[in-house]
């Protein structure tokens, strides 16, 4: 039985669809945003020494008064106003105090109060208007700057081990129970790190939160797509991603509103407690209770999808969807089960053959190490310029907000130019596009903060571009037998190198714009080595190692270094993954 003709009868995107499909884009806004949530948790707020001879620390102190450049060294910024270095002030002078008779309290704090060497201080005053885990826990200074880059760092290695364990879970037990499990489990560890006692453990509920997370946005995606029809799938995935980018964004709002750490983690992690309902609202992947022959199942939501769409079903599709006979069902059931076992051992079988067919092959080596390259730079560039945007001048909530709604039309230009220029161009262009106004953003330091900020923009709108694009191109680049598991690899390896992204930004205290000139340097090398790389626009899907090799090549050529699978074994990973998609739909 072929699903996508179940689908044409029941209607592509009918009523039935569009309500499942807008219940499950809610909670990837959720996902989205406590996958961000750290940025402002463990951001750094603004803070300078206190200075106990001009200010009480009891008082409403105000963070930059007019005779700070008297008691802190610091510097100028492009604008002209004074910032005061965090750690540090100048030591008093006691020839001047001893002067004084008797002793004063400096409210004016003269220059002559201060020597012009200076002193580490033990404590800080800090912006009133935002509170994060840098006050809470006193993660002050040079030497904790690592402390709150290494929360991001954990986050991305929940994201590894919990995007392999939810997969694994969701095959066996099915998509809605984990998708609802992974839901939950993201609220309750967030609501965690509001309640942590310490930086540790604060670290332990920032991994599981991530472990929760990551499950969610997967499984929304094969829960909302699989009930769509052929025509309406590419935008409903599309669709999909602008969620995505409005939950990022509503961190840098959310934030900006509520200004504690806390509060935030609240905001973002109960209301996902309230999805819970959905285990009697959002139907299961109807393609999961096929393959696992529930066919009864199945047919229930199949029959509820037809009627909300008022559309008729045709009795030949109602039989797909009838029971076995009693008298059968051992005999059935068996059948399946050694088909099944025989199915799974013969395909790991060619799985393995593939992968060491792949390693033989100098040409596809190549191109996997570039794109293995080229996924890392995308992953390091798109979660750093996120990152790094809380840094730029002006309001950073804001720089955030539109750092991350820009990826809307970032997916918009991916998705037309893969239709128009092919898959080559449209990731190399979106590479030169992020590397052309990063670089120049980094060199504008001097200009107005709406050119910066716009350049910064464009940027992030190439990389996310580059993101949506690369997913497509590397599916297109593999033999079937391993496409799955060679995208799942390239996405995992992204993921390791996301684990750098937060340090990235520690860069500009040493050199402003070295941030931005490496995310542009190594977008450049990216799409550079990406040019080098065969177009798939419009070619068969390869099937076979020998296939994929092709891509690219007018004729094909056989050398003794560039090998492939024997015609027999080509042709029986090519009929047993038609088996199991077969078997899947």
């Amino acid at each position: 039985m072929d699903f996508d003709q179940v689908l044409e009868e029941i209607g592509e995107f009918g009523r039935y669809q569009k309500t499942n499909y807008l219940l499950i884009c809610l909670p990837v806004m959720f996902a989205a945003a406590n996958s961000l949530s750290y940025v402002f948790t463990a951001g750094t707020p603004a803070y300078r020494c206190l200075i106990p001879e001009c200010e009480n620390a009891s008082d409403h102190l105000e963070l930059f008064p007019n005779w700070i450049q008297n008691a802190t060294p610091g510097d100028f910024d492009k604008n002209g106003v004074f910032t005061p270095k965090t750690c540090y002030r100048y030591r008093v002078n006691e020839t001047f105090i001893g002067s004084q008779q008797p002793p004063q309290h400096h409210q004016s704090c003269p220059a002559q109060l201060f020597e012009k060497s200076e002193q580490r201080c033990n404590s800080w005053v800090f912006d009133s208007e935002e509170n994060t885990i840098v006050q809470e826990w006193g993660l002050t200074c040079k030497e904790n700057a690592w402390k709150l880059a290494f929360v991001g760092t954990m986050h991305f290695a929940g994201l590894v081990c919990g995007t392999a364990m939810s997969g694994y879970f969701a095959d066996r037990f099915g998509r809605k129970i984990i998708f609802i499990i992974c839901i939950m489990f993201m609220a309750v560890t967030g609501i965690a790190q509001g309640l942590a006692w310490d930086y540790n453990s604060f670290l332990v509920f920032a991994f599981l939160n991530a472990v929760g997370t990551s499950g969610v946005y997967p499984l929304a995606f094969i829960i909302g797509v699989e009930m769509v029809g052929p025509r309406k799938r590419e935008m409903s995935s599309i669709v999909l991603n602008y969620f995505y980018a409005v939950g990022e964004a509503l961190v840098g709002l959310a934030a900006w509103l509520l200004h504690d750490w806390q509060l935030l983690q609240y905001a973002l992690s109960v209301p996902p407690l309230f999805f819970v309902a959905y285990y009697w609202f959002v139907p299961e992947s109807v393609r999961w209770l096929i393959a696992r022959n529930k066919r009864e199942s199945a047919g229930k939501i199949i029959r509820k999808a037809a009627e909300v769409n008022k559309k008729e079903l045709s009795m030949a599709l109602l039989d797909n969807f009838k029971s076995n006979s009693p008298l059968e069902p051992t005999k059935c059931c068996d059948q399946e089960m050694d088909s099944k076992e025989s199915l799974t051992g013969d395909n790991t079988s060619e799985i393995w053959l593939s992968v060491k067919e792949v390693f033989k092959s100098k040409t596809l080596v190549g191109r996997y190490t570039i794109m293995l390259y080229i996924w890392a730079i995308n992953a390091v560039v798109y979660y750093g310029l996120s990152l790094n945007s809380t840094n730029l001048s002006g309001n950073k909530y804001l720089n955030f907000a539109l750092v991350c709604l820009v990826e809307i039309p970032g997916y918009s230009m991916a998705w037309f130019s893969l239709r128009k220029f092919g898959r080559r161009f449209s990731l190399s262009g979106s590479l030169f596009l992020c590397a052309v106004t990063c670089v120049a953003g980094g060199y504008i330091t001097q200009g107005s903060t709406w050119a910066i900020v716009s350049l910064f923009l464009i940027g992030k709108l190439g990389i996310t571009s580059s993101f949506a694009v690369v997913y497509a191109y590397t599916a297109e680049m593999m033999p079937t037998v391993i496409r799955s598991g060679g995208v799942g690899v390239m996405s995992t390896f992204a993921r390791f190198g996301a684990m750098l992204a937060p340090f990235v930004p520690l860069l500009g205290t040493y050199y402003e714009a070295l941030p931005l000139l490496l995310f542009g340097g190594a977008s450049l090398t990216a799409g550079l080595l990406g040019l080098l790389l065969p177009e798939t626009f419009q070619k068969k899907l390869p099937d076979t190692v020998a296939e994929a090799k092709q891509l690219g090549k007018s004729k094909p050529k056989h050398s003794n270094d560039d090998s492939s699978l024997p015609p027999t074994a080509a042709t029986n990973a090519t009929n047993t993954n038609n088996n199991m998609e077969s078997s899947i739909t």
